[in-house]
């Protein structure tokens, strides 16, 4: 019995994997690139203005994939907002680059997806193409999950999140720097409201209205 959970648990890791690089890598490329774009080179002579995964992998939040079989992240582009000629405006840009092409991702695969579905239920060889499309579907369909709690998650307005800086940018000045107090204390609140089931009853509705919006479901 153990030995068949092991072979479930590492099969849906396999089918997990490519759907979390390509989220990790595409969240934080475009962070980085926008920031770039924006006169900040930390991203780009910090070798993180690349496709390739390894580049952006964090072990901690790799192994959290590998327990959680879902939820994992990255090592967070560096950006310097000295180098921004206007650091509010542009941080606001930087940090929505990663959510946005994380749902852009997530779009592009459900029409892969549903392309995928089309022709096989067309084919003329069901038996092979269903051994030979399942995989594929699978990976494709785990990889617009992943995108999908990804950009939803980071969206939450709580330091080191994307939607803080989202937050902090859109708010009249003197706001913004009464929440920029909370930046030391991001991680602890961050953790009680995962501890306490609040982050799941905010995400868990927009994350299915996506879902169901991309895939027909």
């Amino acid at each position: 019995m153990d030995n068949i959970n092991i072979y479930q648990i590492l099969q849906k890791l396999a089918l997990l994997a490519p759907g979390f690089l390509l989220a990790i890598t595409v969240h934080e490329f475009t962070h980085g690139y926008i920031a770039y774009r924006f006169g900040d080179p930390t991203a780009k002579m910090s070798g993180r203005l690349t496709f390739n995964p390894i580049s952006h992998l964090d072990p901690i939040g790799t192994l959290a994939l590998i327990m959680t079989q879902m939820i994992g992240w990255a090592k967070p582009v560096p950006i310097n907002p000295r180098y921004l000629a206007n650091p509010r405006t542009d941080m606001l840009w930087i940090s929505l680059g990663g959510p946005a092409a994380n749902l852009l991702t997530a779009t592009v695969l459900a029409i892969g997806l549903h392309l995928i579905d089309s022709i096989a239920g067309h084919s003329m060889m069901r038996g092979a193409s269903d051994y030979i499309m399942r995989p594929l579907v699978l990976i494709i369909y785990f990889g617009i999950q992943i995108n999908i709690v990804l950009a939803i998650f980071n969206l939450i307005p709580v330091p080191p999140l994307d939607g803080f800086g989202v937050l902090a940018g859109i708010l009249p000045r003197r706001y913004a720097y009464q929440l920029e107090r909370l930046e030391p204390y991001g991680f602890i609140i961050l953790l009680i409201l995962l501890l306490s089931g609040v982050i799941s009853f905010v995400i868990e509705p927009p994350i299915r209205f996506i879902q169901g919006l991309l895939l027909g479901l």
